[in-house]
């Protein structure tokens, strides 16, 4: 399985623009910038898409657990937070914080924590913050 998205950007970095598409067309011509990443401009940034893809995976990742376990969450909220600072080389992610909240009838609380412990190794995205990144590229168009 393999899923894409597609970056345009023009101009420099601070003056710049983007836009950002999934292949589901969710993101349709999404806007991103300088603006929408490191101050409060209109438009979505990298951080807040690796936070939705955190919260999401790790949320689903925590329902399988809890379905082997024999238990169904009426509700799991989970929102994420990535913080991004400056760091003598630059910029980097130093954090992907989960703040969940859940009902779950019939779990105990070691249950849960079980649970909770291996949806956070478990899911695919915290596995991919963990890991080493690699890629591909093909310059055309200059």
């Amino acid at each position: 399985m393999q899923r894409t998205a597609q970056a345009h950007w023009q101009g420099d970095l601070k003056n710049g623009a983007g836009s950002l598409t999934t292949a589901s067309h969710t993101l349709k011509s999404t806007p991103y910038s300088f603006h929408t990443r490191f101050e409060d401009g209109q438009g979505t940034n990298p951080e807040e898409l690796l936070a939705a893809a955190h919260a999401g995976c790790f949320t689903m990742a925590l329902s399988a657990q809890l379905m082997q376990a024999g238990l169904t969450a009426t509700s799991l909220e989970t929102e994420c937070t990535i913080t991004l600072e400056k760091k003598e080389g630059g910029f980097e992610i130093t954090e992907s914080h989960l703040d969940l909240k859940a009902v779950v009838p019939g779990a105990t609380k070691e249950s849960f924590d079980t649970a909770v412990k291996a949806a956070e190794t478990g899911c695919p995205v915290s596995k991919l913050y963990k890991t080493n990144i690699t890629v591909t590229s093909d310059l055309s168009g200059n």
